[in-house]
């Protein structure tokens, strides 16, 4: 797909009654505005298919006085994006694609102001932090036993008493993306070097093996370069031909404002990468073919099913403990080799599903749930609320 400079397009009447959906993202010197464009302009097409004026909108351009705000749709004739005008948007769909964008101080004012507006529902406000993720979880009984042992990886002792309570365990950055910065460490304690260091490098993994828990320490502290990791419990995953792997949820909101599953996808470990992310070496394959392989078929229906029942109860605390309004999040759930269930990750901005019926539905989740958000807003304002 190509996209050369945008070309001006004529104004869009502000009086349309199509409702207006607008993409949030950042602005770039080099290509107008950041974010997966492919994605961006399967939206357009999905919202125009669904009756709604769905542009791309940049903090910059979206000026929430103004009736009308500057903005760029996609034309599939020309397989370029156009620059025009369009009425301010009822609804904003964050995806401003990087953490550090979305922490710069004129984002937080804008995604605050429209979180404030009266007439603009906007949902998913901002990225999650994977140490809040275990703390919202470990908040209800219900989701509770899902949840590695995680703690925030402070200080030697705090690794040292974690390696004692279990000799397998994974570090992960905070704010990662895509299983980067992720290593493992596991304790042999007859062998003569016995802290094994597995670091993830792109499509492999490096193993250090240290003879000292001070070695092991200095090692994680180049490799960390003082970014906040966390410590989690290692958890030994159902394989499958001697690859692991773990499951893609999509849960998103459906044209009830409930919480649904739009579909599971299914992560084959890489043959030498500590993650099953599909950039460090893993495949996608179906879920039911590696349960079915790993369990059975009547165990691998089952644990499906607690599976899908888990990812919607967590998605529901998570929302709730968040304090905000939210439409989707992709999660990563495991399956041990016993058969139980894991959540190791959540994002509220979850990557596009290369499986293309998830692909389809999900596309159509997003405006489904605006739908329901706008007649939400017109019984409020019908009531006088």
């Amino acid at each position: 797909m190509q996209h050369p400079a945008a070309e001006q397009q004529p104004a869009v009447d502000a009086k349309a009654k199509r409702p207006a959906f607008a993409i949030l993202t950042i602005e770039d010197d080099v290509q107008l505005f950041r974010g997966n464009r492919n994605n961006f302009a399967d939206l357009i097409k999905t919202g125009r298919e669904l009756g709604f004026t769905t542009y791309v909108v940049t903090v910059s351009q979206l000026k929430l006085s103004k009736p009308r705000v500057a903005g760029y749709t996609f034309s599939e004739e020309t397989q370029t994006w156009k620059k025009g005008w369009f009425p301010l948007p009822d609804i904003v769909y964050n995806r401003v694609p990087m953490r550090e964008d979305e922490m710069l101080p004129a984002v937080r004012r804008k995604i605050a102001a429209c979180l404030k507006h009266p007439n603009i529902r906007l949902f998913n406000p901002a990225f999650f932090n994977k140490w809040s993720l275990f703390e919202w979880l470990s908040m209800s009984k219900t989701t509770r036993p899902y949840i590695p042992v995680t703690r925030r990886l402070i200080s030697r002792e705090s690794l040292r008493n974690m390696l004692k309570q279990h000799p397998f365990l994974y570090l992960k950055p905070v704010s990662g993306k895509a299983g980067v910065g992720i290593m493992s460490v596991r304790l042999f304690k007859e062998k003569q070097l016995p802290y094994r260091l597995k670091l993830q490098q792109k499509k492999r993994s490096k193993t250090f093996r240290c003879g000292t828990f001070s070695a092991l320490w200095n090692r994680i502290k180049k490799q960390s370069q003082g970014e906040r990791y966390i410590a989690q419990q290692g958890i030994e995953l159902a394989a499958y031909g001697d690859r692991q792997f773990d499951l893609r949820v999509l849960i998103q909101k459906n044209q009830r404002g409930q919480w649904d599953i739009t579909g599971i996808g299914a992560r084959l470990a890489g043959s030498a990468s500590i993650t099953t992310h599909v950039p460090r070496g893993g495949s996608i394959e179906e879920p039911e073919k590696l349960l079915v392989g790993a369990f059975g078929p009547e165990h691998a229906r089952k644990i499906l099913t607690k599976v899908k029942s888990a990812a919607l109860l967590i998605a529901r605390q998570i929302e709730r403990a968040s304090g905000h309004e939210l439409g989707e999040m992709s999660m990563d759930l495991g399956v041990d080799k016993q058969g139980g269930i894991w959540f190791f990750e959540a994002n509220s901005k979850p990557m596009k599903f290369d499986e293309p019926h998830i692909r389809q539905k999900s596309l159509e989740r997003i405006f489904q749930y605006s739908h329901f958000l706008l007649k939400q807003k017109k019984k409020k304002k019908a009531s006088g609320a």
